[in-house]
């Protein structure tokens, strides 16, 4: 298999990464990755404890040279879950910036610090290992093991192969005509696909550069895109933040308007933040469709068009279908019939680590079940409607998607944020239930003004029965709902 990282074999003496003032070129990141890659070679599988740092993308670069599958932790991760990854995944090592406190979960692994040389350092052949140092891995090599959210029980580790990377990457190239001249800024987590493969994978194999703000602000958006970064990668929360910002920021609004492309993913975006970003900077912010077991499956292309509420097209290399809930599948697409996504290609994922069970149950005919229900136009783009298990409400007869729902209701203007969910109902079966944070807490819109602006804008039957008012929605890291933890 060729490098995923040709830039890194080359030496390259561009910009590679950049976390604050901590900043490496991609032949200094080979000779640090080199260092450590030496260290933890025949490792049977490290765990990287995940901050949004330098160490982190060192010790997962590293992990690829040497072969060895790496598994990013959540520092954010309870007692709980960590201790499940920790014996799920059985890691030898754990690699972790030096200043690092780690939990009683991974202090009892041997502990590497990231970016420091491997034993015998000043000995050539082990502080800058030859390109050729490390064995030739096959395509179906395990590179990472990310796990799920875990929503239904303990979280499973999907394994990603290499070939999953490199065709996720790759496919991306294509879609949004990425180069090595592209500079990436973003301040996603680490131990996840989008900030991780995506965000920092992604531009170590074009051969460009990525800049990591820490913590995300709009300020620091401003800075990097004002200064040479033509990409940018947020969650549907960092967009509306900046959405919100917008009226009041020519500087913000300056800068995404010289970006060459602004994406987001992870969640869907509102339609209301798609149009109030494009109306303040002329720029529209595509969409992209991934999971962490299929790495990216759809996209709005750079050179198609940026149409808001939709996830584009297929990428290539990947297969999509609907399938009705008797799992065949459909090829008159309508724009309205809404059917399960399943998928299929290279960029999906091995298997569940030490589940069989679940790794079955996940694929029919070597078609990955994704679980996600969406609408095709005729022209191909498909529209996400939400999750079959949470996002699905069937109400009177009626197969309705939460999403489409969320953003009219976000089109009012008492409304800041919005949640869709479906509840028992004797009579109809389910009743449609809306969450609302108010954009005024002390004069909230009433349920009735707002089971009415739904149905001036879709069918009738799709208005909210029940309204419930929050101060905020329960949000996970990734800034997802999450609808499991909102009931009556």
């Amino acid at each position: 298999m060729s490098p995923l990282f040709p830039a890194l074999a080359a030496r390259s003496e561009r910009p590679a990464l950049r976390f604050g003032d901590r900043a490496l070129t991609h032949a200094e990141l080979a000779d640090a990755a080199g260092s450590l890659a030496a260290r933890i070679a025949g490792e049977r599988r490290i765990a990287v404890w995940a901050t949004p740092t330098l160490g982190t993308a060192v010790g997962v670069v590293a992990a690829l040279l040497a072969g060895v599958p790496a598994v990013p932790v959540n520092p954010k991760s309870g007692e709980r879950e960590l201790a499940h990854i920790v014996a799920d995944s059985a890691p030898t090592l754990v690699v972790a910036e030096p200043d690092a406190t780690l939990p009683p979960a991974l202090a009892g692994l041997a502990r590497v610090d990231a970016g420091t040389a491997a034993p015998g350092a000043g000995d050539p052949a082990t502080e800058h290992p030859r390109d050729d140092a490390f064995p030739e891995l096959s395509p179906e090599a395990p590179a990472l093991i990310v796990y799920t959210s875990g929503t239904t029980g303990p979280p499973k580790g999907a394994v990603v192969p290499r070939r999953a990377i490199a065709a996720t990457l790759d496919a991306l190239e294509d879609a949004w005509q990425w180069t090595a001249d592209d500079v990436l800024v973003h301040a996603l987590p680490l131990f996840h696909v989008h900030g991780l493969i995506l965000g920092i994978l992604g531009p170590l194999r074009r051969g460009g550069s990525v800049r990591h703000l820490g913590r995300f602000d709009t300020e620091g958006v401003t800075r990097e895109l004002s200064s040479g970064a033509t990409m940018l990668f947020g969650v549907p929360t960092m967009y509306h933040r900046i959405a919100e910002a917008l009226a009041d920021d020519a500087a913000l609004a300056k800068a995404l308007a010289g970006a060459r492309l602004l994406v987001s993913g992870s969640a869907a975006l509102p339609v209301h933040d798609h149009e109030r970003i494009a109306a303040a900077t002329g720029r529209r912010v595509i969409e992209r469709y991934g999971m962490t077991e299929t790495l990216m499956n759809t996209s709005v292309r750079a050179d198609g068009e940026p149409r808001a509420g939709t996830v584009g097209v297929p990428l290539g290399g990947v297969e999509l279908r609907l399938v009705d809930e008797s799992g065949v599948a459909f090829e008159a697409y309508d724009g309205e019939t809404v059917g399960e996504i399943q998928v299929r290609g290279p960029n999906l994922f091995t298997e569940y680590l030490n589940r069989p069970d679940a790794t079955e149950a996940a694929f029919t005919d070597g078609w990955f079940r994704t679980g996600d229900m969406a609408i095709r136009d005729p022209d191909g783009y498909v529209r996400i409607v939400g999750r079959k298990a949470t996002d699905l409400i069937k109400s009177g007869g009626y197969k309705i998607g939460a999403g489409e729902i969320e953003n009219v209701l976000l089109e009012h203007p008492g409304v800041r944020e919005a949640a869709v969910t479906g509840e028992p109902d004797a009579d109809l079966g389910e009743r449609i239930v809306a969450w609302i944070v108010p954009a005024h807490a002390e004069a909230p819109p009433s349920a009735e003004e707002l089971a009415n602006h739904v149905a001036a804008q879709l069918a009738a039957h799709k208005r909210p029965r029940t309204v419930r008012y929050l101060d905020a929605l329960p949000r996970n890291d990734m800034g997802k709902i999450m609808k499991r933890a909102l009931h009556g």
